[in-house]
This record gives structure tokens, sequence and C-alpha cells, in this order.
């Protein structure tokens, strides 16, 4: 899937069919991007299950924890974040990378995964959740 295609300006948000809110995984080194989506994900009405800011910390949540999605910064200290994703594709949980780079910097394994361009606004992060989860319901 490519890069989330709304701008910035856009306002269209889809229809939340969960009761529940959506739990999520929150990998980003980052502090103050890592607050900052933190309070973006609580604002739009999800759950923050935890913040992993190192690569140790995000395989083994990757690996343990229960939440319904993850999303990736794709540069962890200067390691990519692709062992986390291999986690998340072995226990069929869906991601999303979010990066700077934009999806071209992707090897062929993970072309298929959403991307969210940094920097984003809360309707994008909606967005492109919204389509994880719908996507999901449709397996």
């Amino acid at each position: 899937m490519p890069v989330m295609p709304l701008s910035a300006g856009q306002a269209e948000i889809m229809p939340d069919k969960r009761t529940a809110p959506v739990r999520v995984l929150v990998v980003e080194d980052e502090m103050m991007v890592a607050m900052l989506v933190e309070d973006m994900l609580t604002d739009l009405g999800y759950e923050v299950v935890t913040v992993a800011t190192g690569m140790n910390s995000a395989i083994e949540h990757a690996e343990r924890t229960e939440f319904d999605l993850a999303i990736l910064d794709l540069n962890l200290n200067g390691e990519k974040s692709y062992p986390v994703a291999e986690a998340l594709r072995t226990r069929n949980v869906p991601f999303l990378f979010a990066t700077g780079y934009g999806e071209g910097a992707l090897p062929e394994n993970f072309r298929d995964v959403p991307t969210l361009q940094k920097p984003f606004v809360s309707g994008q992060l909606k967005y492109a959740i919204d389509s994880l989860v719908t996507e999901r319901i449709g397996d």
C-alpha cells in the first residue's frame, strides 16, 4: 500500500465501527515525536498500550504484548525497524511505518506495508489506522 494519500489539510475521517478503543503499540526513538504521536492517538480515542523507544524493547513488545496494531518509526537509533515488523508479521498484527524517507526507502518485502509520511497530522494518522482496522476486519 502506498503512502497515505491525505494532505495535511484534509479532514476526511472514516467512521469507527468498533466499541472498544483500538490498542496501539508506538515504536519511536525520538521522545518529542513519541509524545506527540501518543497525544494524537489519545485525542483520537485510541489506547496507547506502550511506547517503545529502542530496538530491544520494540521487539519484546512486538512478540509479547497484546495490542491491535503498531506504528513503527522506520529508523530506530540508526537501525531499521524491520526485525520489529517481522515479529509483528509472525503474530499477524497489522502495522504501518511512519517515516520521513518515503515508501521508496522500503525493501521489496515491505512495499505492501502502509507508510505514513512524517510529519503528519492527526487526520492522516486516523485515516491510516482506520484503514488498517477496516482491512483487518475484512480478513
